[in-house]
């Protein structure tokens, strides 16, 4: 027997669980480590050339959004002289809703501050800590996008030009928190003026059947609210929403999936295609200007490079 033969016979397929995927391929279609072998390696640089940005930046500023701890903000300031009233980015990081602090993102805001843009890195409970529960991060996000609104002037920028940046389960969150009925918080439907989402989900359904479900505890009302696909009645910012071809296939398809359905919405979306990119390869995009993220996000911000 061959070794392809082998490995072909170690290999049954199982029961159909979604589109035409067994549980394993469901499940790897959730695992970003099983289509970016170079994971590690790319989450060590981050690191790095965060600790780097640090040691050029001003030390971002900090303030509270929330009574506990990790509800805070990291707020960098533009370093150019004409930065009153500038646009405001708000990152919210990935990391499969169990990962991440707003620190290890730093190196993302370092074109922004100097190409005239303050920008804000959220940190927020993980899901692990929540229970399982993903409304407990939800609710907290939400909270410090209204808390950077009320308080924009305070940071030198313009709560008329707010911008929601996200990445991986981050962009899963800013999905919903751009579906989110503001009214009932008593701030304008449309506060956030551009948001840029990069590799989300915005459909629960398949996310619960993989093995996420061993930490996420899902329920019909969670998987309901907050599915941004289901309320895009509620939406009422431009998006741009992108994937890299190295991406998963779940992954690309919710991306494709929410583009089409916003725009049958008659809702302002474009769909950015980082061909050759995978999943981590496309938030570094983000952190150069002249990346595909990087020129989308200056884009809706209105700023240019020098």
């Amino acid at each position: 027997m061959s070794a392809t033969t082998a490995t072909a016979a170690a290999r049954v397929k199982g029961p159909i669980v979604w589109l035409g995927m067994d549980q394993q391929e469901l499940d790897d279609a959730y695992d970003q480590a099983a289509y970016a072998p170079n994971r590690d390696q790319l989450g060590k640089r981050r690191l790095a050339n965060s600790a780097a940005a640090l040691k050029r930046l001003d030390k971002p500023e900090r303030y509270a959004y929330g009574p506990t701890p990790i509800e805070g903000l990291d707020v960098f300031r533009s370093n150019k002289s004409d930065a009153a009233g500038a646009p405001v980015g708000i990152f919210v990081h990935g990391g499969a809703w169990r990962h991440g602090t707003a620190a290890e993102y730093a190196y993302v805001a370092e074109p922004f501050v100097h190409l005239g843009a303050h920008f804000v890195l959220v940190d927020f409970i993980n899901v692990d800590d929540a229970g399982g529960n993903l409304f407990a991060m939800l609710e907290q996000v939400r909270r410090a996008i209204g808390w950077v609104y009320r308080n924009a002037e305070k940071i030198g920028g313009d709560r008329g030009r707010l911008h929601l940046i996200s990445h991986s389960s981050g962009s899963h969150l800013c999905g919903c928190a751009l579906t989110h009925d503001w009214a009932k918080d008593g701030l304008p439907r449309d506060l956030v003026k551009g948001a840029t989402l990069s590799s989300g989900m915005y459909d629960l359904a398949p996310v619960r059947l993989s093995k996420r479900a061993k930490y996420v505890k899902f329920t019909d009302a969670m998987e309901q609210e907050l599915s941004a696909m289901r309320h895009l009645d509620r939406l009422h910012t431009p998006l741009v929403v992108s994937y890299g071809t190295y991406e998963t296939p779940e992954f690309q398809r919710q991306t494709r999936d929410f583009a089409a359905a916003v725009k049958a919405a008659g809702k302002p979306v474009e769909l950015i295609v980082g061909e050759g990119y995978n999943h981590f390869e496309m938030l570094e995009t983000l952190a150069n200007p002249f990346g595909l993220l990087g020129r989308a996000v200056l884009g809706q911000m209105g700023l240019t490079l020098p």
